[in-house]
């Protein structure tokens, strides 16, 4: 387990290189480089250090367990690191730091930093974050892992689902498609009117779900159809599973249309479009143009958990955010960038529900079975499904409701409370407000943990955690070598 907590600090720490990159453009922010050099040499000594310590490790399977320690360990060292070129470059405290630096591995967007005044360095290095984030710490490393021992990790950051047989080629594979739709997309907003420079840093963050952006209107300061055309589908694309995308490339349509989660969003998309629509932004926005492109806009950044915005959201009804808070609750497609309580557990409770509706109103001796589509795999609905899929949404309830309390209880409004912590939780990024440089401290720490627990398959992060504890329990209790009992 340390052997891979020291392999994923080896390619963070080399990776946290890559913001000095825009030295070349801009040279007057040199002085930023050490903000870079002495984290990255940092993680990259801590990473050399495990690995040497434990290259004589045996290479087996490690359980969902065990994965999710190396998950948990690395999230938080890589993390921890990452805060030190904000709190050097930005002058942040580390409390608005570490919440950047979570919102960037996570995804989430939310942000403390002022963008109009921030370096590039800074800027590059939090979209490369998020790209590595929705990327997934798992993914970086089984590319790196030989044998099957990345399974675990795979199923301890919710990427259980593989393309190929093989984890490292599948780990491979996933890399290649993502880093091709972030080529793609740079090359599409640059056509579309961006510089350079805002179309990196958008790609990254649309293909990822992330959201940051290098201006503090987002995508509405350009105010473009063509921009905001690009960014939809490069959403779309990162709300997708890897193995739904995969089916996709290889012109699997079929495969990709009988899916549950991607007829969930194409049902969603257009009726929660249409309901912006009338309710909120056509009395907003006078132009129908405009109005449309708002509520479609808005409604695909909600439920993708990309958080990109067009407008600010000070003047919307009550309508229009519970619209949103009740898509950034349901969240993206499993196994894919996007958080959430993600579509598929939704599917998959939504045909609980009319089977069991249709069961009660069959003939008693009727035998009644409900088929579910996972990519490639037709599921048979059973109980256990059931259950899991019910005990995840209960506690991630649960969760909201304490966030909310808490936010709260800091002063806020409980309709801001509502829609802030349904963006953390559920890593989307939007804001009405509520996340700036000024928040309390209690409420700082509050999104901050919301993002990890959200990110993460948290049931997992739980039962890891009490792993973790059991075996430093045991390593210091341990009794000498000669005097042990069998």
């Amino acid at each position: 387990m340390l052997y891979s907590v020291g392999l994923v600090c080896l390619i963070c720490g080399v990776a946290m290189l890559s913001p000095l990159l825009a030295l070349f453009v801009w040279p007057e922010e040199a002085a930023n480089a050490m903000a870079y050099l002495f984290p990255a040499a940092a993680l990259c000594g801590l990473g050399a250090l495990l690995l040497s310590l434990c290259r004589f490790a045996t290479r087996e399977d490690l359980s969902v367990q065990e994965g999710g320690v190396i998950v948990c360990l690395s999230w938080l060292l890589v993390v921890v690191f990452s805060t030190w070129p904000f709190i050097a470059t930005e002058g942040l405290s580390f409390s608005q730091a570490a919440f950047e630096s979570m919102s960037g591995w996570t995804t989430t967007g939310l942000s403390v930093v002022d963008v109009e005044k921030a370096a590039h360095t800074t800027l590059l290095w939090r979209s490369v974050i998020q790209l590595l984030g929705g990327a997934g710490l798992a993914i970086v490393m089984m590319s790196a892992i030989l044998g099957s021992a990345g399974a675990g990790v795979a199923n301890a950051e919710g990427r259980g689902d593989q393309l190929l047989p093989n984890v490292r080629r599948s780990a491979r594979l996933i890399l290649v498609i993502y880093v091709c739709y972030a080529m793609a997309g740079t090359l599409a907003y640059r056509i579309a009117g961006m510089t350079w420079f805002d179309a990196v840093n958008h790609s990254f963050a649309a293909i990822s779900t992330g959201g940051f952006s290098t201006r503090p209107e987002s995508i509405g300061y350009w105010n473009l159809p063509t921009i905001e055309a690009v960014t939809i589908p490069l959403m779309i694309l990162g709300n997708l599973s890897f193995v739904t995308a995969w089916s996709f490339w290889r012109g699997q349509i079929r495969t990709v249309a009988r899916n549950g989660e991607v007829r969930l969003f194409t049902l969603l998309v257009p009726l929660a479009s249409a309901a912006l629509f009338f309710f909120t932004s056509a009395s907003l926005y006078p132009h129908l143009g405009k109005s449309l492109r708002v509520a479609v806009f808005e409604t695909t950044s909600a439920l993708t958990t990309t958080g990109f915005s067009t407008v600010g959201y000070g003047n919307w009804n009550g309508f229009g955010l519970a619209v949103l808070l009740a898509l950034m609750l349901i969240g993206g497609g499993t196994c894919s960038t996007a958080g959430g309580i993600k579509q598929f557990r939704v599917h998959l409770l939504w045909r609980a529900l009319t089977h069991e509706v249709q069961r009660l109103a069959a003939p008693r001796n009727a035998v009644m079975e409900s088929v579910l589509w996972k990519g490639e795999h037709r599921i048979f609905l059973a109980d256990e499904h059931v259950r899991q899929a019910s005990v995840f949404v209960f506690l991630y309830l649960i969760l909201f409701a304490i966030g909310v309390l808490l936010l709260c209880s800091c002063g806020f409004s409980l309709e801001h409370a509502l829609f802030e912590f349904a963006s953390a939780l559920g890593t989307v990024g939007l804001s009405i407000g509520v996340t700036s440089p000024g928040m309390p401290g209690s409420a700082l720490w509050a999104e901050t943990l919301a993002m990890f627990l959200g990110r993460l398959e948290f049931l997992v992060v739980i039962t890891s955690l009490f792993k973790l504890g059991g075996d430093v329990s045991n390593y210091l209790t341990k009794e000498p070598k000669g005097k042990r009992h069998d």
